[in-house]
């Protein structure tokens, strides 16, 4: 029997065990599931060395009770954040015009939104663009005019397309 074989009849034999282990623990079946899971993961890749334990069980449920704590302070420490933070601003509504920008920028390729958004949102100059994407300057100026028009065509009322032909 190979260690993935013996790995997957160890798998087999603990997980349910395990999640009901931590069920228990962390009053939520489902994170339960995820931190056992990980704590598999984890067993997984070393389980050259875990399958050598004494009671390779064990690792597991202790690697799956400290992801849980873990995962229990960080849910703490957000909750304490959100607190002190207090309540968010109110959003203002989406307008149709702020849709349908960002469904048109989703029809262009991955190219022309990264030009867009850094000229455009992070108010970057073309050669700092350049700089970040690592293309020359020249390309940064040909992907934002050819990005701008794709962005206009996508946005152009359709109307007002259907005029022009």
């Amino acid at each position: 029997m190979d260690a993935s074989e013996d790995f997957d009849g160890f798998y087999a034999a603990v997980f349910a065990r395990l999640v009901g282990q931590l069920a228990v623990v962390t009053g939520d079946p489902y994170e339960a599931e995820d931190v056992v899971q990980e704590a598999m993961a984890r067993a997984a890749s070393r389980w050259a060395r875990v399958r050598g334990y004494h009671a390779p069980e064990a690792w597991v449920r202790r690697v799956a009770f400290n992801l849980a704590v873990s995962g229990h302070r960080r849910t703490r420490r957000r909750l304490a954040a959100l607190l002190r933070l207090g309540p968010p601003p109110p959003v203002p509504p989406v307008s149709v015009e702020a849709l349908a920008l960002a469904d048109a920028l989703q029809q262009l390729t991955l190219a022309h939104r990264q030009v867009l958004v850094l000229y455009y949102l992070a108010d970057l100059p073309v050669e700092q663009v350049a700089h970040e994407l690592r293309v020359p300057v020249g390309t940064v100026k040909a992907r934002l005019a050819r990005a701008r028009g794709a962005l206009a065509a996508r946005l152009a009322d359709p109307v007002q397309k259907g005029k022009h032909r």
